[in-house]
């Protein structure tokens, strides 16, 4: 959803321009809950105040929990179904491929030099290297950017 609230504000719109909202989702991702609400949240605030940020909230989670709260309803009954297991393990592919299109199209976006290209490798690295929790990533990024912005 993520791409989809950027290219509808920035690109389409232009309610916002690219740097506000990379750094609204920057700090949506830090923030406890679920992503794509937490960017709406922002990007409503941002241009409509709380009632905007209200509106966005829900008109973000509403469609998004009617459709599962359908789906799991019917899914108890059909999941032994073979069409059913079939959509399921296809699905998973779609999604996993969708999340790296949106990490690949919204990441270097936020990488303006060479310097941050090469920290996010590094720490993308040291996570998948060492099985570090991201939260330590997180925190190693924004020493790095502290100290090199001070």
């Amino acid at each position: 959803m993520v791409p989809l609230v950027r290219r509808a504000m920035v690109e389409d719109e232009r309610l916002l321009n690219d740097s506000d909202f990379m750094q609204g989702f920057s700090v949506a991702q830090i923030l406890p809950g679920v992503l794509a609400i937490n960017t709406a949240c922002f990007v409503g605030r941002k241009i409509r105040g709380l009632p905007g940020a209200l509106v966005c909230v829900a008109g973000a989670a509403l469609p998004s929990f009617c459709i599962m709260l359908a789906v799991a309803s019917l899914f108890g009954e059909f999941r032994h179904v073979r069409l059913v297991q079939g959509f399921m393990r296809g699905a998973a592919p779609a999604v996993a491929a969708l999340i790296a299109a949106a990490v690949l199209e919204m990441g270097w976006r936020g990488l303006d030099t060479h310097g941050e290209i090469v920290m996010a490798f590094l720490l993308a690295g040291t996570v998948i290297v060492f099985s570090l929790h991201p939260l330590w990533a997180v925190v190693g990024g924004v020493a790095w950017g502290l100290l090199r912005h001070r």
